[in-house]
C-alpha cells in the first residue's frame, strides 16, 4: 500500500513537471523569428501578438490560454 502511495505521488509530480511547456514554446518561436521566417506582414504580426499574449498568460498563472495561445503561433511559423 505504501509502494502504491509513493509511486502515485511521483507520477503525479513528474505529470505536473512536464504539463506546461511555455517556456519551451516561446524559445522555440523566438528562434524562428530570429531566422526571419518569410511571412506576410500581418501574419508576422499576429506571430508576435500571440508570442506576447502567450508569455503574459504564462506569468500570469493562465497555462492553458498560454499553450494555446503559443501554439496557434507556432502554426503560423510552420513549427
Amino acid at each position: 500500500m505504501q509502494k502504491t502511495l509513493i509511486a502515485a505521488a511521483l507520477a503525479l509530480a513528474a505529470g505536473g513537471a512536464f504539463a506546461y511547456h511555455c517556456p519551451m514554446d516561446m524559445k522555440e518561436i523566438d528562434a524562428k523569428l530570429a531566422t526571419n521566417p518569410k511571412l506576410s506582414e500581418a501574419d508576422m504580426a499576429k506571430v508576435k501578438q500571440l508570442r506576447a499574449d502567450g508569455e503574459a498568460a504564462h506569468k500570469a498563472g493562465n497555462h492553458d490560454d498560454s499553450v494555446k495561445k503559443l501554439g496557434e503561433a507556432k502554426k503560423i511559423l510552420g513549427i
